[in-house]
């Protein structure tokens, strides 16, 4: 009838299994890695706004407390929009050490300013 072996048809079925499992294990740590970015500048945007509000809460709180202007509001609105920044700037520098350090990549190596070695390059 059929020279076919039944060994030979279910260890090939096992190598397809396999290497659609490991397709599907790619796409699905593809999806996570996005997830996480969005999770990452959600975050920061988050922190941004939290700032602002923050600010802006203490400034008008105490322009009711004092009965001024609008000053206290606008000034206080201003330093949180610096704070926010500040923390948002951090968070960044804290994601990217994180990367870096996962690459197996030099985490002082990188945070260093382009043209720091060149004059190692040169022979000076």
């Amino acid at each position: 009838m059929s020279d076919v072996d039944p060994k030979d048809k279910l260890q090939e079925l096992e190598a397809r299994i396999a290497a659609v499992k490991k397709a599907g294990a790619q796409g699905k740590a593809h999806q996570e890695e996005h997830y996480s970015q969005a999770n990452l500048a959600w975050r920061m945007v988050t922190e941004m706004v939290a700032g602002l509000g923050i600010g802006f809460g203490i400034g008008y709180a105490l322009d009711m407390v004092l009965g001024t202007t609008p000053f206290l509001m606008v000034l206080f609105t201003l330093l949180g929009i610096a704070a926010g920044i500040k923390v948002m700037l951090r968070s960044a520098a804290e994601i990217q050490k994180q990367q870096i350090a996962q690459l197996g990549g030099d985490v002082e190596g990188a945070t260093r300013k382009p043209g720091a070695n060149e004059g190692d390059k040169n022979g000076d």
